[in-house]
């Protein structure tokens, strides 16, 4: 009898990385040993080996993942110039006199750092070390205010940009592609990073709105859970509103508002957030305030009028008004330059560049080593004939395409509990995701959803890194028991934020088909 290597390594490789050993070498152990295995046994082609270098090198020069360093640094660099301190601290003051009100600031905080940083460790951390102690002193049940924020953070992941929309996108489109070729289809279509950021928009909205009216309600079903606050405070005026919210709004509007408008790439969009917090992070360091704006000035106005009027003086034909746009955006791009470079030398001094650019060395290096690792473990188990297994399997569940769905969501939902959401991602969907679009489901729908349910994993014990974070964070009165219990309501809402985009797939697909 043939042993069924592929589900027997799928199955491995979960044993192997809940031993705790580092991922990358995990999955490239695993993958080293059933193909050696494979062979050894007839099932596997050791030549197939020979395309591990081609499969490296496309990944490597993948434009689509070439914007996660850039929002990495961009998220690394905001979040060590203390925007979550102000958000937190005004927000608080102006919703905190209302029943719930600190629980409804905290979720929209982590609203506003998830769409300008992403980083879901640094929002639990910062909000872990301001907001919860705050709840606590004004009275809030320490299960709930660890709750939220523990799933506050959690929304970096699902509000663009993220790193998590950054590798579905990639794994949605190549996923598509196969599903095309297996339908005969050469001129084929792709999905975009504009595409499922546009999709993933809404849902985000749509968890941050259900979290809100579960605070609301229950503060008005159990007032003692969601007290307002105990302690005097002066609400802050006008200025100081504008002044927290408006650096990290205009950041997202010009990230977003640049990929979802068409004008630029997602890369390029990458880059200009990198740049605009490199400015907002110069200036809590001592950039003059004129210097900063005129230079954020400079160098959007380069940006639209390159974009629009673009330089062609290599022409024959160009004139002098040629010669004179091509000096003004010199000027402009020297002016902008300056500025990077007073923001980076007073980052510098401030000791804070050092440790920014290790700390995005560091995280985009674990990614990529996962993405690489995960494409060798796939070439040895397609090889092992596990992509037509999973297809069949699929195919010959009861229910057809919805219910092939219900099982692809469930199976996601559970090693949630387990696995970390880029080994989800770069593992299993590639194989689930072609046999479900072949089914006919929408690739568009089929991310947010998936986006969703991914975005659970950080909150499922026993594994979830939003619970890890905060747990290193909170005060020690806060039992590891009470963050358990805490989550459990807004899983539940994502549950049903999962089920009504569902029901209702405008939620998910409206926006990119208004914008694309």
């Amino acid at each position: 009898m043939t042993l069924p290597l592929d589900l027997i390594m799928f199955g491995a490789l979960i044993a192997v990385i809940l031993t705790g050993y580092p991922v990358a070498f995990a999955i490239a152990g695993v993958a080293t040993g059933f193909a050696l295995l494979g062979s050894a046994t007839g099932q596997f082609n050791i030549a197939l080996m020979g395309a591990l270098g081609q499969r490296f090198f496309g990944i490597m020069t993948n434009p689509v993942l070439t914007a996660i360093p850039l929002f990495v640094l961009m998220g690394v660099i905001l979040e060590r110039s203390r925007i979550a301190e102000d958000l937190l601290e005004t927000m608080g003051r102006l919703f905190g006199t209302l029943r719930g009100g600190l629980g409804v600031s905290v979720v929209l905080v982590g609203a506003l750092l998830a769409a300008s940083t992403g980083i879901v460790g640094a929002t639990v951390v910062a909000m872990g070390l301001i907001a919860l102690p705050a709840m606590l002193r004004n009275g809030y049940n320490p299960s709930l205010a660890a709750g939220m924020v523990a799933t506050s953070g959690t929304l970096g992941q699902i509000i663009p940009p993220s790193t998590l929309l950054i590798i579905l996108a990639d794994v949605m489109s190549s996923a598509f592609q196969q599903a095309q070729y297996a339908q005969g289809l050469f001129s084929i279509q792709t999905v975009s990073v504009g595409q499922v950021f546009a999709a993933a928009l809404m849902p985000g909205l749509l968890l941050v709105a259900l979290y809100v009216a579960y605070i609301l309600i229950r503060a008005w079903l159990r007032p003692d859970d969601a007290p307002a606050m105990r302690e005097a405070v002066t609400r802050p005026h006008l200025g100081a509103v504008l002044a927290a919210i408006l650096p990290p709004v205009l950041l997202i509007v010009a990230v977003l508002g640049a990929i979802l408008g068409g004008v630029a790439s997602p890369n390029e969009a990458a880059a200009v957030g990198a740049i605009g917090a490199l400015l907002l992070a110069g200036g809590r360091h001592g950039l003059p305030r004129w210097l900063l704006v005129s230079g954020g000035v400079a160098l959007a106005l380069l940006a639209v009028l390159a974009g629009g009027w673009p330089v062609r003086v290599q022409r024959s034909d160009a004139g002098m008004a040629e010669y004179l746009r091509a000096a003004l955006y010199a000027g402009l791009a020297l002016w902008g330059m300056a500025a990077i470079t007073v923001a980076g030398w007073r980052l510098m001094r401030a000791g804070v560049f050092g440790p920014v650019l290790t700390s995005t060395l560091t995280v985009t290096s674990m990614i990529f080593a996962t993405i690489l690792m995960a494409s060798y473990f796939s070439l040895v188990f397609v090889g092992l004939g596990g992509e037509h297994r999973i297809a069949a399997i699929l195919q010959s569940l009861p229910g057809g395409p919805t219910g092939a769905l219900i099982f692809a969501m469930a199976f996601i939902f559970v090693l949630g509990f387990f696995l970390d959401f880029v080994e989800i991602a770069v593992i299993l969907l590639p194989l689930l995701v072609p046999p479900l679009i072949l089914m006919g489901h929408d690739p568009i729908w089929l991310a947010v959803l998936i986006a969703v349910n991914l975005q659970t994993s950080f909150l499922t014990p026993p594994f979830g890194f939003s619970l890890f974070y905060l747990r290193g964070a909170a005060p020690a009165s806060i039992t590891t028991g009470m963050i358990y219990r805490g989550v459990i309501p807004f899983i539940a809402l994502q549950g049903l934020a999962i089920a009504l985009i569902w029901l209702v797939p405008a939620i998910g697909t409206w926006l990119p088909r208004a914008a694309f």
